[in-house]
C-alpha cells in the first residue's frame, strides 16, 4: 500500500490516484467520502512539488493495482474492474489548484465503465 505520508511526489500522486479509483469503484458513501478527502489532501501536497519527471501512466497503473486489492473486490459494484491503461486525467487536473474531486471521481468511473 502506498504511504501517503511519503515526501515523494510519485508516492503522493499514486495515493491520490488510488483514492480516486477506490471512490469510483465503491458504492459505500462513507468510504467514498473518506477517499475523496484523502484525494483532496494529496492534491494539496502536490501543489508545490516538481512533477515534471513523473510518468503519469506508470503511476496510474500502480495506483489501479493498489485500489483493486483483493480485500476491496466484493465491494466494487459501481463499475467493471476494467480500467484503461492510460490515466483518464491530465496531470495538471490532478495537481492544480482547481482540483475538483467529484469531477475526478466521475471521470475515473466513466473511464472504467467504458474500458
Amino acid at each position: 500500500m502506498t504511504d501517503p505520508t511519503s515526501d515523494s511526489p510519485a508516492a503522493t500522486l499514486r495515493a491520490l490516484l488510488a483514492a480516486l479509483v477506490k471512490a469510483a469503484l465503491i458504492a459505500d458513501e462513507a468510504r467514498v467520502a473518506a477517499w475523496c478527502r484523502e484525494a483532496e489532501e494529496m492534491n494539496r501536497r502536490l501543489s508545490d512539488q516538481d512533477l515534471s519527471g513523473l510518468k503519469l501512466d506508470g503511476i496510474w497503473t500502480l495506483a489501479v493495482r493498489e485500489a483493486e486489492a483483493p480485500a476491496l473486490r466484493p465491494d466494487e459494484t459501481q463499475v467493471s474492474l476494467t480500467m484503461p491503461q492510460a490515466c483518464p486525467l491530465p496531470l495538471d487536473a490532478l495537481a492544480g489548484p482547481g482540483f475538483d474531486v467529484d469531477d475526478a471521481v466521475d471521470r475515473v468511473r466513466k473511464s472504467a465503465s467504458t474500458g
